[in-house]
């Protein structure tokens, strides 16, 4: 081998190992990736399509119901539409009636949300971004 074709079946190598990490950097975060929504943003291949979501809003005055243990059932509005969600752990020290939270989780096949991890507001004037733009949008919600 001449010089010339060492350098290139080096280069070649190399851009070979550039592609393939790229196209398992790409793999990992398509796995990853949840897609936000709020309860009016939901469509019915959303709820079947199993996929991982992020579901945001208010919880819903009135709707909270502690079962056994650690399990609480509360429904997520943006005051278009409404959808249950049930949880089973610990909520956060700030969860409560109309306040921003987000879910994260899947829809069961009868339309009801099982979250995995709950987060809420951690004072007065916060709400989580995602959730304030699309409540603002839709004209219910006037935060800062």
């Amino acid at each position: 081998m001449s010089r010339k074709q060492k350098r290139l079946a080096v280069i070649i190598g190399a851009l070979g190992v550039l592609a393939l990490a790229v196209a398992l950097v790409l793999v990992a975060f398509g796995q990853d990736i949840r897609y936000f929504r709020t309860p009016a943003d939901l469509t019915a291949a959303d709820m079947t399509s199993g996929a991982r979501f992020r579901l945001g809003g208010l919880v819903e005055k009135g709707t909270v119901v502690r079962g056994a243990g650690t399990q609480v059932q509360f429904s997520v509005t943006d005051t278009i539409k409404s959808v249950k969600v049930i949880y089973d752990g610990i909520l956060p020290d700030l969860f409560r009636e109309e306040q921003g939270v987000v879910t994260e989780g899947r829809f069961r096949p009868d339309g009801t949300f099982v979250a995995d991890s709950v987060l809420a507001k951690h004072d007065e004037n916060y709400m989580p971004k995602d959730v304030a733009d699309s409540l603002k949008a839709k004209g219910v919600w006037q935060g800062n």
